[in-house]
């Protein structure tokens, strides 16, 4: 079973988890624009931004928390720009101290709520940034140029409107989300859609209303970037290939 909640305490993130699943049980992530802090197999591990569908297998058949945070979020919680960690899973003892992740652990395992303690977690290190005049302005860049591409903005529109260069935003992109604007205006759309499939109307209706060419286009997309058929992907998540 997943359940998710919006958090609390970090602005655009969302708190979830997945019941426990039998060692060996296999799953699809699908690329999001997102990076997600984890408690994973008993360990503490950052999700990276994925540009394709991330097949994951249960190794220990512990439940599992995350805290998926907002496009562009995951570099001034974690230190890193996020190209770095695109299409990987990687321990948070790779990006802090050991011995400070390991009491982060211990504590987030424990805990009465672990979901809340991951929150925590994320909320601390974006309030040490937080008072810093810089730092206030580019997190307000990166919104930006995620709120105009999920709206289906291209990207010299973007791009001028948030006051820069073709070039310079796609830097400014691959830092924060992990890739160009033209693939998170892709991956976008793809959730975009996947909203609209849910409620229930036609794949062509669907496709026009998330942006798409026409259904094949979508068809495409799809398969390019969850390795599914729209059919496949649109059933429930325990009888997809």
């Amino acid at each position: 079973m997943y359940q998710e909640r919006a958090s609390s305490r970090v602005p655009g993130a969302v708190a979830w988890t997945r019941a426990a699943a039998l060692p060996g049980t296999r799953g699809r992530v699908l690329p999001d624009g997102c990076m997600d802090l984890l408690l994973w197999n008993g360990e503490l591990v950052v999700a990276g931004p994925d540009t394709r569908a991330y097949l994951t297998t249960e190794r220990r058949g512990l439940p599992v928390y995350g805290l998926r945070l907002a496009p562009g979020t995951g570099p001034r919680v974690f230190g890193v720009r996020a190209w770095e960690l695109c299409d990987q899973r990687v321990p948070l003892e790779d990006l802090w101290p050991g011995r400070r992740v390991r009491g982060l652990r211990e504590r987030i395992a424990h805990a009465a709520d672990p979901q809340a303690a991951l929150e925590r977690v994320a909320a601390g290190r974006l309030a040490a940034a937080r008072g810093e005049a810089a730092e206030a302005r580019a997190a307000a860049l990166v919104e930006a140029v995620a709120d105009r591409l999920r709206q289906g903005d291209g990207v010299a529109r973007t791009a001028g409107y948030v006051g820069l260069s073709e070039r310079q935003l796609h830097r400014r992109c691959r830092d924060a989300f992990g890739y160009g604007p033209k693939t998170l205006a892709r991956v976008l759309r793809l959730q975009r859609a996947l909203r609209v499939a849910e409620s229930g109307l036609p794949l062509a209706e669907t496709a026009a209303r998330a942006g798409y060419a026409d259904q094949a286009h979508l068809s495409r997309e799809v398969r390019a970037l969850a390795g599914l058929t729209p059919a496949q992907l649109l059933r429930p998540a325990g009888e997809r290939p």
